[in-house]
């Protein structure tokens, strides 16, 4: 009879190696879940900044459409008032200019022109003339010689 070969030996497993593999991945799925977690707040974060600035945005751009709006509305009234104060002005100019030409002919009759040094020699001259006229004639004639008269007015009733 043939004899049969020995059993061979069960296999048994490896513990050092394996363990070692295991404890890595351990490791590794540690690290990529405190990353995930990480990553996760940091889009979070992200994304509640995004909203914050976008209503800002929305904020910032309703209020700009309500300053355009009122200030077409107030350019448009300040370009009417412009239209009536320049009319009213051109009015006003004109009653001016009719003023000042008035003036300047009441001016004209009104005030005195001083007279100029000659002007005033020739008058004073030629009244100077005239006295010396008069003078000469009053003591050439004898007409109009005064006399005395005794008893004036004062005592006449008395």
């Amino acid at each position: 009879l043939m004899q049969q070969p020995a059993l061979p030996e069960k296999h048994s497993k490896a513990g050092g190696a394996g363990s070692s593999i295991i404890g890595i991945l351990e490791v590794c799925e540690s690290d990529f879940a405190t990353n995930l977690a990480k990553e996760e707040q940091e889009e979070a974060d992200a994304q509640e900044e995004y909203e914050k600035i976008t209503q800002a945005n929305k904020i910032a751009k309703t209020e700009k459409s309500q300053d355009v709006k009122y200030k077409t509305k107030e350019s448009k009234s300040l370009d009417k008032t412009v239209s009536e104060l320049s009319s009213d002005h051109q009015t006003v100019s004109t009653e001016l200019s009719a003023v000042l030409e008035y003036y300047a002919k009441i001016k004209d009759r009104c005030i005195a022109k001083p007279e100029t040094y000659q002007e005033r020699k020739r008058r004073r001259d030629a009244e100077i003339e005239g006295l010396k006229e008069a003078l000469r004639v009053l003591e050439d004639e004898t007409a109009f010689v005064q006399r005395k008269r005794r008893g004036g007015l004062r005592g006449a009733a008395a």
